[in-house]
């Protein structure tokens, strides 16, 4: 079991990303921008982020930004439904570990944390 925190601005996206973690027994907490999540990281350290790009006050690429900034080593899942490889190129190098498109296959994501977090 891991601890994750979810980031998106779409409450129909956290709850269907939580739905699936919690299939493999995940522990979820939710933000709904990057600003969120970043005060929620000042009290808890989850092991693996699941990050929207597109959102309201901190879109996923200024968290990413903040991350490395801050020296925060946590590994990130980027899920978007942006394909283009500039999108993915530039995620990859702010640090995410992973890219998934949206909506996330159940397998796809449950196999994605379990790599990043044992």
């Amino acid at each position: 079991m891991a601890n994750i925190l979810t980031v998106d601005d779409a409450w129909l996206s956290r709850t269907m990303i939580g739905k699936i973690l919690k299939t493999a027994e995940h522990e979820i907490v939710e933000a709904d921008n990057g600003l969120n999540a970043l005060q929620k990281l000042e009290s808890y350290t989850p092991d693996c982020i699941i990050l929207d790009l597109l959102m309201p006050e901190m879109d996923g690429f200024g968290f990413l930004e903040k991350m490395q900034e801050k020296n925060i080593d946590i590994p990130v899942i980027v899920l978007s439904a942006d394909i283009q490889d500039s999108t993915r190129t530039k995620a990859l190098g702010l640090g995410a570990a992973r890219m998934l498109n949206k909506p996330p296959k159940l397998n796809e994501l449950i196999s994605a944390v379990h790599e990043l977090t044992n």
